[in-house]
């Protein structure tokens, strides 16, 4: 086991270089591989002082400092994090998947910590919410941003924002869809490949989500409650006529918005199979049509009072599973685009749950134990720096396995023509070699 431990610090140290250069401290430099192994090593409990005692004995003092309350800037640690993460799964056939993670908090003041609707849990609790963006291609994803929602209670309260060192910057309201589209901006700006934007209902039901996803020209599949308003793709705006009054001076649409729901109760549906898992083939009931989206400037329409006029074109889709549950999503998706097709990428929104689990259960992600912002969102990026470096190894070492069965293979094929027995040679493992307790799920 020491070999092995010594034998994956090694990599990680030379993995780590391109991070340690933007940060430039020595001491820094010496604290964050430190703090990154304690995070990957074995050990239940992730919080600084027990990672100290395994990994840096009589340094806790130096470690805690680097992370709660050294005066350091995170930026350039975060664009070298979407640069590996670019290089290990980024692409045009990537996913962009855009989400929130809870971290359950007793108390009321830790950063950001309040009652909330956490989604991991399925009810409202005590905790902080984290807006997270998860790059993936090939069922492997690496989060690459963590970025804390401040509910109102905070935001209204500027001596409690000081209090835990809350950026001036930070102290105006924004929703976790604001949050996103200024994550999704960074990743833009450090030429991160991606192909679609998939989010759920949380952040679909944003208009001015789904408008700046198309606005900064990308492709997206997110999903909306049951009630959002939605025209027929063959809506037309027609001038109304009145036998009084003045003639009326904006058009109107020929037909009114209704559900999703409503929408699609007369639809084709098909069973339809997206992808194969460790279980058989997954499958669903899906339908789909085309749609304008009610999602346009506000009008009032005859005796209905205001309305919204009809948006861009896209796809709604909804999908009947065998729990009886009913979902409902939206995509701008090219209208060629087959149900297959819509379905398996509305589903893989999953990959994201994975990370977010994985983060948590080996990686400590909701250990911290700081109360201030610097320390959660550092904390954060070492996490997700770590789960990067994890996603290296098991990338690293799935190459390694297809050589070697290529280099068997040919082995094999020459000795049949030679008449020559070969010795045998195993093939690689595709997971990585990670420390005992992280091995089994980080590489799954």
């Amino acid at each position: 086991m020491a070999g092995t431990r010594a034998g994956w610090e090694r990599e990680l140290g030379r993995w780590l270089k391109p991070f340690l250069e933007r940060l430039g401290h020595k001491a820094r430099q010496r604290m964050c591989p430190l703090y990154v192994a304690g995070l990957i090593g074995p050990g239940d409990r992730k919080s600084v002082q027990p990672m100290a005692e395994r990994f840096a004995p009589g340094d806790y003092d130096q470690l805690h400092h680097f992370v709660a309350a050294g005066v350091w800037n995170a930026a350039p640690l975060e664009t070298e994090l979407l640069v590996q993460a670019d290089r290990l799964v980024g692409g045009n056939d990537a996913i962009l998947v855009i989400d929130d993670t809870a971290i359950p908090k007793k108390g009321k003041h830790s950063v950001g910590v309040a009652a909330q609707y956490a989604s991991a849990l399925g009810k409202t609790a005590n905790c902080q919410t984290l807006v997270s963006l998860t790059l993936a291609r090939g069922e492997v994803p690496v989060t690459v941003a963590l970025r804390l929602f401040l509910p109102e209670s905070w935001t209204s309260d500027r001596a409690r924002l000081k209090r835990v060192g809350v950026p001036a910057e930070h102290w105006a309201e924004r929703t976790k869809p604001e949050i996103a589209l200024a994550e999704i901006d960074r990743m833009i700006a450090a030429r991160v490949h991606f192909g679609c934007v998939l989010a759920d209902a949380g952040y679909g039901l944003s208009a001015p989500f789904r408008q700046g996803l198309t606005a900064r020209g990308l492709a997206w599949a997110v999903g909306i409650p049951r009630h959002l308003k939605v025209y027929p793709v063959d809506v037309q705006m027609i001038w109304p006529i009145t036998k009084r009054g003045r003639p009326r001076q904006r058009s109107i649409p020929d037909i009114l918005s209704i559900p999703a729901e409503d929408m699609l109760a007369d639809a084709k549906w098909q069973n339809t199979t997206w992808r194969t898992g460790t279980k058989g083939k997954l499958k669903a009931c899906f339908a789909a049509v085309r749609v304008r989206i009610a999602d346009g400037p506000p009008q009032r329409i005859r005796d209905k009072g205001q309305q919204h006029l009809p948006g861009d074109e896209a796809w709604l889709i909804g999908e009947h599973r065998a729990s009886g549950e009913k979902k409902y999503d939206l995509a701008n998706l090219p209208a060629e685009t087959n149900l297959r097709t819509l379905a398996a990428t509305i589903k893989a929104r999953w990959i994201c749950e994975q990370a977010h689990q994985q983060m948590k259960e080996e990686l400590g992600l909701d250990h911290f134990e700081g109360r201030s912002w610097h320390g959660l969102h550092r904390h954060a990026l070492m996490t997700m720096i770590a789960y990067a470096f994890l996603q290296h190894r098991r990338l690293t070492q799935a190459r390694r396995g297809k050589k070697s069965q290529r280099t068997a293979t040919s082995a094999k094929l020459a000795g049949r023509a030679s008449r020559h027995r070969q010795p045998h040679h195993a093939t690689a493992s595709a997971m990585p070699a990670l420390p005992k307790k992280s091995r089994h799920r980080i590489a799954a």
